[in-house]
């Protein structure tokens, strides 16, 4: 009896490209766990290699990534590696991915989806509602800007970045009154036990994918995406289809409020429900609808598709 030969072995460990945050770098172990576990070769000493990689996205930390350029930020230098065969496989937070990858690159995996939900942070322990007016709210994200003032107008949103860690000390010195992180970020880092409350869908409707970890790699890459198809969520991935659908038409960037949350039904079917927002919060468009998960795509660019139609002109312009 023959015994088959490892796809990699400790000379030729499987490379994953990460950026270097705590929160990316829980992301690729999870994912180099959930590898060891599926391919026992693969839990061996020395059969994974994580190669963490700087993107513009870290380097710049001075303006809100809409000022700087928007989602490609965090994912060219790690998709350049991926490319020049210097890694085999990415793995990024699915909220950051545009929609248009390089030629050669796709998709081929997404684990199973953390909860979408965003978490809010308050010195005070007050909740959206019932801060004070003028009281100042920190995030980077115009989508979150946007619902905020949709509800309080009368508060002030300010920028504020950095990784999760950087913006809990910012909140805890006091720079801001308030802000928001995405749940399952915190609960990857286990930090989920100091969010002040979690925000309902019907209160703040998450990011695209948010809570996804999609894993990028050469789509002629035989070897490892053969790896990576015992790790691929199903439903996840419909999910994040119907609404990655959704930003593919609207040109969705970190320019734009856009929000979107798709569900799998007890059914089988799907409800998708997306909204497009001016910067300001005094302009909302939703729709949403229902559909068999087989047309997740046709109905995440429908839906897409609608709120475009029904947007007033220059909504997405930042005065």
């Amino acid at each position: 009896m023959t015994t088959a030969t490892p796809l990699h072995t400790p000379r030729a460990p499987l490379r994953i490209g990460t950026r270097g945050s705590p929160l990316a770098l829980a992301q690729a172990h999870e994912t180099r766990d959930r590898l060891g576990a599926a391919h026992p070769h693969l839990a061996e000493p020395g059969a994974i290699e994580i190669v963490v990689i700087k993107t513009t996205g870290d380097r710049i930390l001075d303006r809100t990534l809409a000022e700087a350029g928007g989602k490609g930020l965090f994912t060219k230098e790690i998709e350049d590696a991926l490319i020049a065969g210097e890694i085999d496989l990415a793995v990024h937070s699915m909220k950051d991915v545009p929609t248009a990858l390089p030629d050669g690159l796709g998709i081929t995996c997404l684990l199973p989806r953390e909860d979408p939900r965003d978490a809010w942070f308050s010195r005070s322990g007050a909740d959206l509602m019932d801060l004070p007016a003028d009281a100042v709210v920190g995030t980077a994200s115009l989508r979150r800007q946007a619902q905020i003032l949709a509800r309080r107008p009368d508060l002030k949103v300010v920028p504020l970045r950095g990784n999760v860690q950087t913006r809990m000390r910012k909140l805890a010195e006091g720079e801001v009154d308030a802000t928001l992180l995405a749940l399952a970020g915190l609960r990857r880092l286990a930090l989920a036990d100091r969010v002040t409350a979690v925000l309902e869908p019907e209160v703040m409707l998450p990011a695209v994918a948010q809570g996804a970890i999609g894993i990028e790699t050469r789509l002629d890459d035989a070897v490892t995406n053969a790896l990576l198809a015992p790790l691929n969520c199903a439903e996840t991935a419909l999910r994040v289809t119907a609404e990655r659908g959704v930003l593919t038409a609207l040109d969705g960037s970190c320019r734009t409020p856009i929000a979107a949350l798709a569900r799998v039904l007890p059914d089988g079917g799907m409800e998708l429900e997306a909204m497009a927002l001016s910067p300001d919060g005094r302009t909302i468009v939703t729709t949403r609808r229902r559909f068999p998960a087989a047309e997740a795509l046709t109905a995440g660019l429908d839906a897409g598709q609608e709120l475009k139609s029904r947007l007033p002109a220059g909504i997405f312009t930042v005065a």
